[in-house]
């Protein structure tokens, strides 16, 4: 399960190329291949996992997040190349970058213990010391945004309430202590650094985004998985009220995406009179609404550069983003220069315009890091993250397919055919399930799918009913209806590909994570001839026990989660029945079971019950526990290890 995230709660929930079905064909450009090189696990992890990307204050360095020496720290890298250097030292927990201070090389980072996702914000003064600025036991707090003025910057955490996220604002400049006499209401020191209580959240709505002089909030307010509303709050008169953003009647699903440079007007997406998300406007003061932007395709985001200069626009185009560059003023479109196949990422401004920073990710191709000059257009390749041990000529590009379900609704997906596979040497497959509920199979490097394909296992990522980025009508075909038509879909996706010629239609299993392994251990229980094999990772296996013991922190989105599961008590007979855990006894096929310790999410008892219950049976089932993880793995070591366990549990299996 997607855990709701502060921008736009319901698409964490729910956590595009030409269409075509898939004939026999090989995709376009890839070579059929009778020997293969094949890599092990840790050549693929050898690659280094990027993401980030903030400019120093005079923008010879950006600060990213890289798992180059096996954990996730931050580092620094020059605009003009060179090697990348660890600011950050921890052996044992994740940690992410957030950015530079405005004016110097202090830093802001999160980082959580072992998986657990109670995240902590953190500074690095400049001297090196590291100050927890949201100290406590069982808090989840992270970074909100600076202010155009660079005097304050927002963090929101749920310490005062664990079901409850609160705003709070900090100034940038360490301060002398205070007495509680002298301070503002809700005001204190935490490290040096003055912080103050702005907006007490009554239960119900989340922070999203914070105008540019830290003066308007949004809130977004949830009712169910298909409807929500967006609301404004002045933070200078909060005895004024909210101002309704999106009145409206029926189900309507709105999110906010930014304010504008000079803080005037809100912009924000909604699905309103169509089955896409398109963009509106709202004007604070007149409060007048518009429609500024629409596609056939749902608008992933709308933001502008820190400056105002520049607007970046992202649409979920069939599984790719594509992103366009605007300049604010004139509107016109920034030429990006040509960049190796793949998707454009993680855009980022330096603060005077005049470099922008992204990364290239693609099927065949990790991430990596360029800078580009705005005014020569000159740009600049910072990073080779794939191991130097692969030939990139071995990665296997996916195909967008369509093929029909069971009642002829078109199920899109992705589709990699090993470089070895024929018809006359046809290879094993999976069908692979994306987490969620109300994911989506992407386009994207994906170490461990490169792994399976390079060993010789097709690989079907199918974004069958319910997947986000089809429209609003197939993302609620599965609303309270898990491990039914979305369970056949999956079905007909081995179905889909028993029809081509180079796959060997006797072996196919099914592998998922999350709601994927739900998937997985759904089909072994309730479908149990349709895979030879299933491997479940951190999948929920029991729905009642899973709903009732939600972490606090997603209290404010029960009932959208309600809205896409059932509820726990009143739908307890229908979730008792779709879930594997208490209908184990069906299942006969061989079981691979991956599970972290510290999961908030799916609990360790989902696993361990279903791998007592399976081997009860007298099945074979597999078992790997990481007691430093939670709900993904973080730690290279422990990638590693579990994408050869899947490779050795196939080989052993299928």
């Amino acid at each position: 399960m997607l855990l709701p995230n502060r921008r736009s709660p319901l698409a964490a929930l729910l956590s595009f190329a030409a269409l075509v079905l898939a004939g026999c064909q090989s995709p376009p450009g890839q070579a059929i291949l009778e020997t293969v090189p094949q890599y092990d696990a840790a050549t693929f992890y050898a690659t280094t996992s990027l993401f980030g990307a903030s400019f120093s204050p005079d923008g010879t360095n950006i600060l990213l997040t890289s798992d180059e020496d096996g954990v996730f720290n931050v580092y620094t890298i020059g605009t003009d190349g060179g090697a990348m250097r660890r600011v950050t030292n921890s052996d044992a927990d994740a940690t992410f970058s957030m950015g530079y201070f405005p004016k110097d090389e202090r830093l802001l980072y999160t980082r959580d213990q072992g998986g657990n996702e109670l995240n902590h914000v953190f500074v690095r003064e400049v001297t090196g010391q590291e100050i927890d600025l949201t100290p406590g036991e069982n808090l989840r707090a992270s970074f909100a945004g600076w202010t155009a003025d660079d005097r304050s910057f927002f963090v929101v955490s749920n310490e005062r309430d664990p079901e409850h996220f609160d705003l709070y604002r900090y100034d940038t400049e360490r301060t002398a202590p205070i007495t509680p006499a002298s301070a503002p209401r809700g005001t204190e020191i935490i490290g040096g650094y003055r912080r103050q209580l702005v907006y007490e959240n009554p239960g119900g709505f989340d922070v999203s985004d914070i105008g540019p002089d830290g003066r308007w909030i949004s809130l977004t307010k949830v009712r169910n998985n298909a409807d929500s509303d967006l609301y404004l709050l002045d933070l200078s008169n909060v005895d004024e009220g909210l101002i309704h953003v999106t009145p409206h009647e029926g189900n309507i699903s709105h999110g906010s995406e930014s304010f504008s440079p000079d803080g005037a007007t809100l912009f924000y997406t909604s699905d309103e009179g169509s089955e896409f998300r398109r963009v509106w406007s709202f004007d604070v003061k007149s409060q007048q609404r518009k429609l500024v932007l629409e596609d056939d395709w749902d608008i992933q985001f709308y933001r502008f550069s820190r400056d105002g200069r520049f607007l970046v626009t992202g649409v979920n185009r069939d599984a790719s983003t594509d992103i366009r560059v605007y300049e604010t003023n004139s509107g016109k479109e920034l030429r990006l220069p040509e960049v190796p196949a793949g998707d454009i990422a993680g855009m980022n401004f330096q603060r005077d315009g005049t470099k922008v920073a992204f990364y290239v990710n693609g099927d065949a191709s990790p991430s990596n890091l360029y800078v580009m000059d705005l005014e020569s257009k000159e740009l600049e390749q910072l990073s080779a993250t794939l191991s130097a041990k692969i030939d990139s000529g071995h990665l296997v590009t996916s195909e967008v397919v369509r093929y029909p379900s069971f009642d002829g609704e078109l199920i899109p997906a992705l589709l990699y055919r090993p470089l070895q596979a024929s018809a006359e040497d046809p290879v094993p497959a999976l069908v692979w399930v994306h987490g969620g509920p109300g994911g989506q199979c992407r386009k994207g490097y994906k170490a461990t799918i490169q792994h399976l394909v390079n060993h010789g296992y097709a690989i079907l990522a199918v974004n069958n009913r319910g997947s986000s980025g089809y429209g609003k009508t197939f993302f609620h075909m599965d609303d309270r209806d898990h491990g039914g038509a979305d369970l056949k879909d999956c079905v007909e996706g081995r179905k889909y590909l028993e029809t081509l010629s180079w796959v060997d239609g006797d072996r196919v299993g099914i592998i998922g994570g999350s709601y994927g392994g739900y998937m997985v251990c759904a089909a072994l229980a309730f479908e149990p001839d349709a895979f030879e094999v299933g491997i479940d990772i951190f999948g929920v296996t029991n729905w009642v026990r899973t709903l009732e013991g939600i972490p606090s922190w997603w209290t404010d989105f029960r009932e959208a989660l309600y809205a896409e599961l059932g509820d726990p008590k009143a739908d307890r007979d229908r979730l008792m029945a779709r879930s594997p855990l208490l209908h184990a006894k069906k299942i006969r096929r061989p079981l691979l079971v991956i599970q972290g310790a510290n999961d908030p999410r799916v609990i360790q008892a989902e696993s361990d019950e279903m791998v007592a219950a399976v081997r009860g049976n007298g099945v074979p089932v597999e078992y790997v526990l990481f007691q430093d993880e939670g709900h993904g793995f973080r730690r290279k070591e422990n990638r590693i290890t579990a994408s050869e366990a899947y490779l050795s549990f196939l080989k052993e299996h299928l």
